[in-house]
């Protein structure tokens, strides 16, 4: 695998300095205890903490349309770019594709330095990215053409794939690629009989660990949908659920997703308001341009007809001479 030699790398069979402190070594209960102390929750209740979304249009300006979202401490930025040809593609298809690729910043998360080269875990949130946004995509209308959806995760917090569709639907809308509605998504943690909606790294660290009886319920579910369809796009579930925990678990991110939507529609709405600003300004730029070549052209219009009757008249007393 191709090193990083720009900074300083360990060696190969270096680990973490945090498998050395008293916090690896607790058992499942202790963490479980720590967390939901750290979170001022009692065993009864549920962690139904509401989404603190920040996202932005335009960030990149090589792209086509791009966006910034943060959804906590998780950072993504994602950027889309025109439509090109299928590359290696010998038939002809009917439907567009949309290719996605994420990937991690050296520094985004904070356990381990991510490596440059793309691991497993890049390609399953790359291949989970693009079934998510797929459905969303009015792909008949540029057949045998393939759009570029690249997402970089700055900062990793726990819900980075929900973070990815929120801030991949908010691209492509500003890349005015042609869209049935806006794409949403949330995650949830569960543990047990708890219920953390937009997980951060700890919990669903602690969710996904492997637990003594099998019957807990335990994992990490991400939802994403078409809120005003009210279609379900994509439903990724990881972990030991049962179905009643995953209809509950359905019902609250089903809320959580119809919640994002008027947060994602401002975004696009300021983002219109402020490309149509900038397409007066361009407008009232180009007219003024116009009228001081307008001017500029009838100066030298004058002077053209200054010169030939200044060289008419030489031309007429130089034959009276």
């Amino acid at each position: 695998m191709p090193l990083d030699y720009r900074r300083f790398n360990g060696p190969d069979d270096s680990v973490s300095y945090k498998r050395f402190t008293p916090d690896f070594l607790k058992s499942y209960e202790e963490l479980l205890g720590d967390l939901l102390e750290k979170n001022n929750l009692k065993d009864e209740q549920a962690s139904d903490e509401a989404q603190r979304v920040f996202a932005e249009t335009d960030t990149i300006s090589q792209a086509k349309g791009s966006a910034y979202v943060e959804i906590k401490n998780t950072k993504v930025v994602c950027s889309v770019f025109d439509p090109r040809e299928i590359p290696h593609q010998n038939e002809f298809s009917h439907l567009g594709q949309i290719y996605c690729e994420v990937k991690f910043a050296p520094f985004s998360c904070s356990s381990q330095r991510r490596p440059p080269a793309p691991d497993a875990e890049d390609k399953a949130l790359s291949e989970a990215l693009r079934q998510a946004i797929e459905p969303a995509v009015c792909r008949h209308l540029f057949p045998n053409y393939q759009i570029d959806v690249f997402a970089y995760i700055i900062e990793n917090d726990g819900s980075c794939l929900a973070a990815a569709i929120n801030a991949a639907g908010l691209a492509l809308t500003d890349a005015a690629v042609p869209m049935y509605d806006l794409i949403t998504a949330s995650s949830m943690a569960i543990l047990d009989d708890k219920m953390f909606v937009v997980p951060n790294e700890e919990e669903e660290e602690l969710a996904m660990k492997s637990q003594e009886s099998k019957d807990i319920n335990h994992g990490v579910i991400t939802l994403s949908m078409l809120s005003e369809l009210s279609q379900i796009t994509s439903f990724i579930q990881i972990g030991s659920l049962e179905t009643d925990c995953v209809i509950k678990a359905m019902d609250i991110l089903e809320k959580e997703c119809k919640e994002l939507v008027p947060n994602i529609q401002k975004v696009v709405v300021r983002n219109v308001i402020k490309n149509v600003k900038r397409q007066q300004i361009l407008h009232e730029s180009a007219k003024e341009m116009e009228e001081i070549l307008d001017e500029k052209y009838n100066l030298w219009q004058k002077s053209l007809k200054a010169k030939s009757y200044l060289c008419f008249s030489l031309s007429f007393f130089s034959l009276l001479a």
